[in-house]
C-alpha cells in the first residue's frame, strides 16, 4: 500500500536523523578530547597546535568508527522514544502495524550503514590512520620508522618451503628499508640450522638485503668476515611496514591479499583475520542494536523513565564493546575460531535484541 512506504521511509529518516544527532555529538566529544590528550603527549617537544589538530583530525574518522555501533544503539533509543513521546507508535499499532512492521526500516538503514562503514568509511580511516601513526612516531615518539615497535627490535621472517631466514635487528629506519645490528639465521627444509650471520647493517635491494660488516657462520662453526654480503629476499618495503602495521591501518579491500601474502611468507596473521571477519559482521552488529534500541524504547512507550533507559542502553553498549573484547582475545590466542570470535558479539546481540522485542510485543 502507497501509505505504508510513505510511513517505511518515514521511521527510516527518524531513525537516520537519530543516528546521525547522536554519532555527530560522539565525533564532537572524541575530537575535544583526543586533541587535549595529544597537547599533554606533545608537552616539551616542540609541536604546533597546527599539527596537533592535524593528527587529530586523522585520527578522528578511525576513533569514529569505533563509536559508530554505540551511536546506532543510542540513536535508535533516541528516535524511538521521540516517536513513543509524540504518540507516533501507539498510532501506527493502532493502525495494524505490528512491532515488526515498524522496526523494518530502522533495520534496512542500519544495515546499509554497516555496509557503507565497511565498504566505504574503513578504507578511508585506515589511510588516515597510517598518516597519524607516521606523525605520532616522529614528533611523540622521536623515531624515524614506525617499525620499532618494542625495545628488542623486529623480527622478519622469509623464503620458502626450502630455504628460510629469520632476520632479527635492534633498530630500523626509513619504513624498515634499513636495520641495524642484524642477525640473520639460516634454516633448509624441515627447520633445518645452516648457519648465523651477524652484520653492522642491512639495506632492502630489490631481490636481496645488502649486509654491511658482516660474519657468516656455518655449522661447522667457521666464521668468515666480508664488508659486503648479499641474502636473497622477495619481500619488499611494503610488505614489511604492512607486517608491522596495526589491523586499523590496512583498508578493507586490501585485508584478503595481505593476509594470503603474509601466510605464504610464514607471519602470523590472526589478528589480521579477525579484523576482518569483525568488519564482515558489522552490519549484523548494527542490525542488533537496532533490535536492542527498540525492546528499551518499547517499554519507555509504556512505563515510561528516559533517563534509565538511556542509561541501560548505554550499560549494554559497554557490554557488548567488553564481551568484543574477550571474544577478539579469545581468538588471538587460538582459544575459538577465529569466526566464531569475530561474529560472537554480533549473534549474541541480535539474538537478545530479537528475545527482548518478542517479549516486549507478545510475551
Amino acid at each position: 500500500m502507497s501509505w505504508s512506504w510513505t510511513l517505511y521511509k518515514y521511521l527510516a529518516l527518524r531513525f537516520l536523523i537519530g543516528v546521525g544527532i547522536v554519532y555527530a555529538t560522539f565525533l564532537m566529544l572524541a575530537f575535544s578530547i583526543d586533541v587535549v590528550d595529544l597537547i599533554n603527549r606533545t608537552a616539551g617537544h616542540s609541536v604546533t597546535s597546527g599539527v596537533i589538530i592535524g593528527m587529530a583530525m586523522l585520527q578522528l574518522p578511525n576513533l569514529g568508527q569505533k563509536l559508530l555501533p554505540f551511536a546506532v544503539l543510542l540513536g535508535g533509543v533516541f528516535a524511538f522514544a521521540r516517536l513513543s513521546r509524540n504518540q507516533e507508535l501507539v498510532a501506527t499499532r493502532a493502525a495494524g502495524l505490528s512491532a515488526w512492521d515498524f522496526l523494518a526500516p530502522p533495520l534496512v538503514v542500519a544495515v546499509l550503514i554497516g555496509c557503507f562503514a565497511v565498504l566505504v568509511f574503513t578504507p578511508i580511516s585506515s589511510r588516515l590512520l597510517a598518516q597519524f601513526a607516521a606523525l605520532e612516531a616522529k614528533y611523540i615518539r622521536g623515531e624515524e620508522s614506525q617499525l620499532a615497535v618494542s625495545m628488542n627490535g623486529p623480527w622478519l621472517r622469509q623464503g620458502d618451503e626450502q630455504h628460510q631466514s629469520v632476520i632479527h635487528a635492534q633498530r630500523v629506519a626509513d619504513q624498515g628499508v634499513r636495520m641495524d645490528d642484524v642477525d640473520v639465521f639460516l634454516y633448509g627444509p624441515n627447520d633445518r640450522f645452516l648457519g648465523r650471520i651477524g652484520a653492522r647493517s642491512a639495506e632492502l635491494r630489490p631481490g636481496h638485503w645488502l649486509l654491511h660488516d658482516a660474519w657468516v657462520s656455518t655449522i661447522d662453526g667457521n666464521p668468515q668476515h666480508h664488508d659486503v654480503y648479499q641474502v636473497p629476499t622477495t619481500m619488499t618495503p611494503q610488505q614489511i611496514q604492512e607486517s608491522f602495521a596495526s589491523p586499523d591501518t590496512l583498508s578493507f579491500w586490501a585485508l584478503p591479499g595481505f593476509i594470503r601474502s603474509a601466510q605464504n611468507a610464514g607471519f602470523a596473521a590472526t589478528r589480521y583475520e579477525l579484523y576482518f571477519y569483525t568488519l564482515l559482521a558489522m552490519p549484523l552488529l548494527f542490525a542488533a542494536m537496532v533490535f536492542m534500541a527498540a525492546s528499551f524504547s518499547l517499554r519507555l512507550g509504556r512505563g515510561g523513565g528516559l533517563g534509565r533507559v538511556v542509561l541501560i542502553s548505554a550499560l549494554s553498549g559497554f557490554g557488548v564493546y567488553f564481551f568484543s573484547d574477550l571474544t577478539r582475545a579469545l581468538g588471538t590466542s587460538g582459544i575459538l575460531p577465529i569466526t566464531l570470535a569475530a561474529t560472537a558479539p554480533a549473534l549474541a546481540s541480535i539474538l537478545i535484541g530479537m528475545t527482548l522485542v518478542f517479549h516486549q510485543e507478545d510475551g
